[in-house]
Formats: structure tokens, sequence, C-alpha cells
């Protein structure tokens, strides 16, 4: 294994536990958010007024969280593959003129006729 190949594994799994850890973090997060939110109404007994507060300040609170971190994966990984050199080079698809016995685009196509310019002298005509 070459040293670029073993760096692209290593890479690889550098990833795979950073996305698992992070995931986990969030995970974690969101269950004690939600706990204390459970623990919250429960100790405010079912009053409906503050628990729509609590169950809604809490909502908001893991919806943050998730977003944010699928929002910070999402870049990191665009930036990543931008920043990345191009490992494979694509090589060209054959087109018509490629082909042997094919007609070049010059030839098939013939070159539009030249518009003449109009005179300036002429006047318009009335609408």
């Amino acid at each position: 294994m070459s040293r670029d190949e073993a760096r692209v594994v290593q890479d690889t799994e550098l990833e795979k536990d950073r996305a698992r850890y992070g995931l986990l973090a969030v995970v974690i997060s969101n269950l004690a958010i939600v706990g204390v939110a459970v623990f919250g109404v429960w100790q405010l007994h079912g009053d409906e007024a503050v628990s729509v507060g609590v169950l809604t300040a809490a909502f908001t609170a893991v919806s943050g969280t998730t977003t944010a971190y699928l929002g910070i994966k999402a870049v990191s990984n665009t930036a990543r593959a931008m920043a990345q050199p191009q490992v494979h080079a694509r090589e060209p698809v054959p087109g018509p003129a490629s082909t042997p016995g094919a007609a070049t685009p010059s030839a098939a196509v013939p070159a539009p006729a030249a518009s003449p310019e109009p005179a300036r002298d002429q006047p318009r005509p009335q609408e």
C-alpha cells in the first residue's frame, strides 16, 4: 500500500469517527433536553400554560441543535470535497467529430449568413 492510499484510508477512518461521535453528541444532548423538559412538565403537575412554553422551548432547542449539526456537517463535507485534488481525470467522451470518417463540425453546419446593415439615411416607418 502506498503512502497516498494509506493516507486516504486514515482520513476516511478519521471522518467516520468524527461523524459517529458528532452524531452521538447530538443524540445525547437531544435526549438530555427531552429529559429536562419531561421532568419540568412533571414538576409543574400538568399546568398547561407553563407546560406549553417548556415543551416549545425544548422542541426549539432540539431542532436547533440537530439542524446546526447537519448544516455544519454538510458544509464541512462540501469544503473537503472541493479542497481534495482530482485523482482521476475524466476522459473525453468521443463525439461525432472524433469518430473516424465523420464529418467535421465546420463542414456539417454552414456558417450563418451575414445580415445586411440597415441603411442609416432611410426614414423609420410610421406607426
